[in-house]
């Protein structure tokens, strides 16, 4: 990988342009990532973002229904998008000499997609979105598990309260007029930030940037304030809080008992984040980690105990705790195990050795997100809109290396003590006056 510094450019209607020259490869990589996720949907309507990530490759003013896909892969290439909280990102790959069309496939779509919009298309791609979340969800062991304590973390009202798939009954609901105000709001340049990859010259990049993309207009003022209707960002940057709901308990035909629990964290970005996912990565994010070598090694309570981030800049980040267990293991025996390993994590810490191995791990994982030109692209986009410059990316990783094993502790005794968690519960039985797939929930003591 020998990918030089970033050069960063805004054009006059907002369009943020960032562009790094690898010379090494002869393929130009492309991410155009707008701040449209499901923060951003209106009350009522959520998925919409998710299905706007469908509805952009039904066709634009120029181009047919599908043909944004078939052009990129004539030349080549290969063309896909991506739904988060925070962003819809659709990102290419062609030979190098193809980026023009790229770029212009993505103008046509962002300058004019309402020119080609149907009710047909939306009833279409509806369809398509909501047999992803039976797939993905509803029809698999444990799969709303996360969609429920993200809920119970942030509650009613809250911009982050429900996943990019959305409600079944919400994207019924969603009308033709719906799309055209939420594509006018979020899908304009200075909603959205373009980043390329490749053996390409920055400048002439910029140009055909300015070419293609430099006669669209910029959303309308009340957007570019922060004052539309319907906007749903947290303003500043969000603190850690407790869950509105700490416990529930869900019986339904899965593999196994299970156990999963969320921590709010600090948001994403920050020393204090790097911090707490080098713990969450000490605690359950390795083979050698306390929580899997006491549940599963030690006291064999659980087939697998892992401990994840869940990154967001513009809401407190979550940690992810998921555990398997065995067959009558108790949950309230298995959040003792929990709560006895986190307190001795805070009261001893952690060894040097233990910190360098669990550094290993990010530092290999930031490597692979860059191994690809797309993934370049991807987390160029993705620096750029979280710090304001892409140039640093390079330094990024710098400090969660420089994290020392105290600040580690700190971190944990910190954000993972037992009143910050929410815990889910999966027993594969029916209790009495329970039906299957119901859930229960109480406020009470947690991990």
């Amino acid at each position: 990988m020998r990918m030089s510094d970033p050069v960063g450019h805004t054009l006059a209607n907002g369009l943020r342009v960032v562009v790094s020259r690898d010379a090494s490869t002869p393929v130009a990589a492309v991410c155009l990532r707008y701040a449209a996720g499901s923060r951003d949907e209106p009350t009522g309507r959520t998925g919409l973002a998710h299905l706007f990530e469908h509805l952009m490759f039904q066709g634009s003013t120029n181009v047919a229904a599908g043909g944004h896909s078939a052009a990129v892969e004539e030349a080549g290439g290969f063309t896909n998008a991506s739904t988060g909280f925070e962003r819809t990102a659709f990102f290419s790959a062609v030979p190098a000499a193809h980026l023009e069309l790229v770029l212009w496939l993505e103008a046509d779509r962002m300058g004019g997609l309402l020119d080609a919009f149907t009710p047909h298309a939306l009833d279409t791609q509806r369809e398509v979105v909501l047999n992803e979340r039976r797939e993905r969800y509803d029809n698999v062991p444990y799969g709303t598990g996360w969609e429920q304590l993200v809920a119970m973390s942030f509650g009613p009202g809250h911009p982050y309260r429900d996943l990019p798939a959305g409600s079944p009954h919400d994207l019924a609901a969603v009308t033709p007029a719906d799309c055209h105000a939420f594509f006018r709001r979020h899908y304009t340049p200075d909603q959205a930030i373009l980043s390329v990859v490749g053996d390409v010259a920055p400048d002439r990049v910029i140009a055909q940037a300015q070419r293609h993309f430099g006669h669209i207009p910029p959303s309308p003022a009340e957007a570019r304030d922060g004052h539309f209707a319907g906007s749903s960002r947290l303003p500043g940057r969000p603190k850690p809080g407790l869950p509105v709901e700490t416990r529930r308990r869900s019986a339904q035909a899965v593999p196994g008992p299970a156990l999963m629990a969320a921590y709010q964290l600090p948001p994403s970005g920050g020393r204090d984040c790097d911090a707490a996912d080098l713990a969450l990565t000490l605690l359950g994010g390795m083979s050698s980690s306390a929580l899997h070598h006491r549940l599963v090694r030690t006291d064999q309570l659980a087939h697998s105990a892992r401990f994840s981030l869940m990154p967001l800049h513009g809401a407190p980040s979550l940690g992810r705790l998921h555990v398997r267990t065995v067959p009558g293991a108790g949950p309230a025996e298995v959040e003792a195990v929990i709560g006895e390993e986190i307190l001795r994590f805070t009261e001893k810490g952690v060894t040097e050795e233990a910190l360098r191995g669990a550094k290993a791990l990010i530092r290999r994982d930031w490597y692979d997100r860059l191994a690809t030109p797309v993934g370049r692209a991807e987390e160029l986009c993705a620096h750029e809109a979280e710090s304001g410059s892409a140039v640093t990316l390079g330094t990024r990783l710098d400090q969660a290396m420089d994290i020392s094993a105290e600040e580690v502790r700190q971190a944990a005794a910190r954000w993972l003590s037992p009143e910050r968690a929410c815990v889910l519960t999966y027993e594969n039985q029916h209790p009495a006056g329970a039906s299957a797939g119901s859930a229960t929930g109480t406020r009470g003591a947690a991990v």
